[in-house]
């Protein structure tokens, strides 16, 4: 079992907004330490073509049914994660591949953001802001914990890794497992004016 667990707090048609949303929750911990990681998932080679061209740092890996179906032995001998420019453009070559996720892990906050919510489009993807500080709050029995905090904004989906619904966007503030962790929750999202608004993601 996960020592963190992800409350929803805020969710909207809106990702300029949830991206909002998400930077005022992260703003309420301390950040010396804090990274960022994206995540989108691409079905089409359309679409891997035109991320690929938009973040040219990005890995991609495939998530392919068949490729995973193989043999281990034959797995093996395949590669199954390419840098961007590793990347083939061959249409035959990226279709046996879909979908693929590309993915640009543990950066600078504030480095990518921006550009992967326009990119994003309808595409289900995630930001996900880690090694957080919350505020230790004695009165919930809560100190912060950097190993267990921090804020995920999910796109195109109703519920993390669930139902997917494109224009649905939603922020999630992550916090150590403890009894009084949704209690905790409410009260980080209380600061920004927002409440848990369903049950959590573990």
């Amino acid at each position: 079992m996960s020592n963190s667990v992800s409350y929803p707090v805020f969710r909207t048609s809106d990702p300029a907004a949830a991206l909002g949303t998400a930077r005022r929750l992260l703003a309420l911990g301390e950040r010396e330490y804090a990274q960022v990681s994206v995540d989108a998932e691409l079905c089409t080679i359309a679409e891997v073509l035109r991320i690929r061209r938009a973040l040219p740092d990005a890995w991609f890996r495939t998530e392919n049914d068949d490729f995973w179906a193989r043999e281990p032995a034959e797995r093996a001998e395949l590669r199954f994660e390419f840098h961007a420019s590793e990347l083939s453009e061959d249409t035959d070559d990226l279709v046996s591949l879909l979908p693929l996720w590309a993915s640009m892990l543990d950066r600078p906050v504030g480095s990518v953001e921006d550009r992967f919510t326009t990119l994003v489009d309808a595409n289900y993807g995630s930001i996900r802001w880690d090694q957080v500080i919350w505020p230790e709050v004695p009165e919930r029995g809560y100190g912060g914990r950097v190993e267990h905090d921090g804020v995920t904004l999910v796109f195109n989906c109703d519920a993390t890794e669930a139902n997917r619904e494109v224009s649905t966007h939603t922020v999630y503030v992550s916090v150590h497992r403890t009894p009084g962790a949704q209690q905790y929750a409410a009260w980080l999202a209380e600061q920004i004016g927002q409440a848990v608004i369903g049950p959590p993601y573990t």
